[in-house]
Formats: C-alpha cells, structure tokens, sequence
C-alpha cells in the first residue's frame, strides 16, 4: 500500500484546527473563569496570571497555520515530486527532484480529486504526472503526444499524429552515467511536436511497439522520452483528464545515488 500523503496533511489540518475550535469556543472561557475572570466586566489578568493552555491545544494552534498552508500550497499550486525511474531520460534522470504546476489544469480539491476551477488542458508536448490508471495511488510521469480525438500511430521507433509522422533529427550516441549508465549507448534524437523540441533516446536493437489508436474524448495518449524504456500508454491505454495532477515545471534538486552525489548543474533547470 503506498502512503497517502495528501490525506495525511488534510486530517492535520482539520484535526488542529478542530482542536484549536473546540477549546476557544469552549474549554477556554471555562479555564477564564476557574482563574477568576468575570465575563460582566472588563478586567484583564497580568501575563503570568493568563491560564494555561493544555499541551495538545498548544501544540494544535502552533502546527494549524504551517498545516494549512502547506496544504494550500501542495493542492493548488506546487507539488514535488522525485524521478524513481529512467523512463523521461534524457529529459529527466533518475534521482531528479522536480517541482509540478497544480493550477494549469484546474484546480483540484485534496484527496477527493474532484476538479473546482476549471482552468486549461495538456498542450501536445507537456510533460504532465499523474494517477496511475491502473493504480490510482501511484503517481506517473510522461509526455502528452496524444490529445482527445488525435488518431496515434507508432511505428518503426516513429510517432505519427493524425497520419502526419513526427520530424526527427538524429543527434548521435547518448553518452549516460550514474544511474542512468543502462542507456549509454542509445542513440539520441530530439523530436518535433507541434514545433516544440524536446530529446529522445532509441534503443536501435530492441523490437519497436506498433500500435494506431483513437484517443478519446477527455483522454490523453503519453509517452515516456526513453522510448524503449517506458511503460506508456502503448501498454495500459489512455489517461483520464480526472487523474492528472499536474505540469512538471522545473528540477529544484539532484542526487544521483548510484554516485552518491549533487548535480549541481541540474538545479533549477527549466523542463521542456
């Protein structure tokens, strides 16, 4: 069972906040008076003669504005997300910590996932993270290739839109390291969708999917950069418009583990 964060962060934030409520509709007023407070006038008690908060109470009315804005900003604005896998490369590496746009799509209420505002679609070429079709609380990263009504074609390591193939330019051998080393040697190619650029790797030796498929109403047909290393829609169909998260937008950090060290050069790498 994987963790649920955003349910975990939600539960925080109401519960802290009901604690915080209930005591200073209630239990407060309570506490005023057993010290000698008269509600019928105004006097005022010195700082140290104010009574005592309970330890939870004190607790809940500290972590309540951290909880909710962290909340806010994690389900309608940015989320991070970290790469496990080399199916983006070379656009995104293994260990690449990225930063996802939440507001692009729509906004989203937490956990629920039901969409409130409705504010734009994937654009071909957008590389988006989403729920898992297959298995909702599992979050997937890949490239928009198909938009509702898009008729996809894929053959011979080639992608056809609507009859109409997608211009490659070869750029020689991938040259990998780190925990991406299983790739070095494939070759790189930077493809063309809709006049947006973006790179590729092929694996020449290994059997291309074919596939021609009709994408859906409220559906989208994605891809992974690392074309003979992805598990895309080529395989367990479309994503729904209700399970995306987000656009990815940005690398804030880097640890390659296999290295044991920081990409310097990776940090803050706008995402394409």
């Amino acid at each position: 069972m994987n963790f649920d964060f955003s349910a975990l962060l939600l539960f925080l934030t109401l519960g802290s906040g009901i604690i915080w409520l209930v005591d200073s509709l209630v239990f407060a007023p309570r506490r005023e008076q057993r010290v000698g407070i008269d509600a019928g006038n105004e006097k005022k008690l010195a700082a140290t003669e104010q009574p005592q908060l309970p330890l939870i109470v004190e607790y809940a009315k500290s972590f309540f504005p951290i909880f909710l804005i962290v909340l806010i900003l994690r389900s309608f604005i940015f989320e991070p997300f970290r790469i496990p896998s080399g199916s983006m490369m070379p656009t995104l590496l293994i260990g690449d910590f990225i930063l996802v746009n939440k507001y692009d799509y729509g906004l989203r209420l937490p956990v629920l996932h039901s969409k409130i505002i409705d504010n734009g679609t994937p654009k071909r070429g957008d590389i988006v993270v989403f729920r898992y079709p297959d298995d909702p609380s599992k979050p997937f990263i890949k490239r928009v290739v198909g938009l509702p009504g898009d008729k996809i074609a894929y053959s011979n390591k080639t992608l056809y839109i609507n009859d109409i193939s997608a211009m490659q330019i070869l750029n020689g051998r991938y040259n990998a390291y780190g925990a991406g080393q299983m790739m070095d040697g494939a070759s790189l190619r930077t493809e063309i969708l809709d006049a947006i650029e973006h790179q590729i790797l092929v694996s020449p030796n290994r059997l291309s999917e074919e596939l021609e498929i009709n994408v859906p109403s409220g559906h989208y047909f994605v891809l992974g950069d690392n074309r003979d290393n992805s598990t895309d829609s080529r395989f367990w169909g479309f994503v729904p418009d209700e399970n995306l998260i987000g656009r990815a937008f940005m690398i804030w950090m880097n640890w390659d583990g296999k290295n044991g060290s920081i990409d310097f050069h990776r940090i803050g790498t706008i995402i394409k």
